[in-house]
């Protein structure tokens, strides 16, 4: 059992249930991806000041795709951070390319869907993973919710669009997303409301994505110890004590579902929002 978990559930709970290699990030890969080519949008993820740093969704996602055979693009608004998790791809006997950008320059966006293909010798993979949060509805400005959009909905829209021209029939699109856009409890109204926006369009992603054999869907995620997720259960010590298993998820456990949307597993899924939450939202509470 990790650091990461021993403080979070009740003493009456073992938090190691459910707690394998593969959530853990220590599994060998299989290659399941080998031979295909993603984009990874938000593939790095920010220093944290903790003793135990968790990993965050993109990086996981990232190294679990170069692990199983894929060729990445690592896409992050940090240079340090897009070639970190280049170098740790590498240094698993993967290929990566990292590149820097500011996704909410709408400008930038198709140049880099080509360069990606430029440097894959082809695309059919995309992860959406970037996103930011925002103010309380009593602080936040006109400029702070635009901003989010901007990042979290507009970006993913203009990624998209610019993939569909190129991607090959087979490839995939995965959004991720949060469960705050099911329910508020945030009290971060751009946030919440740019998520669940996420969910109408992966959908409209895979309608336009139809007819050329390009699918699209969602992840929604709950409780996961990434350092967003570490810094809200510092505010919220119980988060995830309504969960099943009595614990956050890792990030490794939002990178393997993902792999599968991604993959040729999941062929005949599309159009669909996945919640990875380990039940808590539809209402798979732990046993009192």
């Amino acid at each position: 059992m990790t650091t990461a978990y021993k403080n979070l559930p009740p003493d009456d709970i073992d938090p190691s249930k459910q707690m394998y290699d593969t959530a853990l990030g220590r599994s060998p890969g299989l290659g399941r991806m080998r031979g295909r080519r993603v984009l990874v949008v938000g593939a790095g993820q920010r220093e944290v000041a903790d003793e135990h740093p968790p990993i965050g969704n993109g990086r996981a996602i990232s190294r679990l795709l170069g692990r199983e055979g894929a060729q990445l693009v690592c896409l992050d608004s940090s240079k340090a951070a897009a070639e970190r998790v280049t170098r740790e791809i590498e240094a698993e006997g993967g290929k990566a390319f990292s590149m820097v950008a500011d996704v909410s320059n709408v400008s930038a966006i198709t140049p880099i869907v080509e360069r990606s293909a430029e440097l894959l010798g082809g695309l059919d993979g995309l992860v959406l993973n970037v996103g930011i949060a925002s103010a309380t509805l009593t602080d936040i400005t006109s400029d702070n919710w635009d901003q989010v959009f901007a990042v979290n909905v507009r970006s993913h829209m203009w990624f998209a669009k610019a993939a569909l021209e190129i991607m090959e029939p087979g490839s995939s699109i995965i959004l991720i997303s949060s469960r705050a856009g099911m329910r508020p409890g945030s009290r971060m109204p751009a946030y919440e409301a740019s998520k669940a926006a996420q969910y109408q369009l992966a959908r409209t992603i895979a309608l336009e994505g139809e007819p050329r054999a390009i699918r699209c869907n969602c992840v929604v995620v709950g409780p996961i110890d990434t350092p967003m997720g570490r810094d809200e259960a510092r505010k919220r010590p119980n988060r995830a004590s309504s969960v099943a298993f009595g614990r956050q998820g890792t990030a490794w456990e939002i990178a393997y579902p993902v792999m599968f949307l991604l993959s040729r597993e999941a062929s005949y899924i599309n159009a669909q929002c996945l919640v990875v939450d380990g039940g808590q939202f539809y209402g798979v509470a732990r046993a009192k």
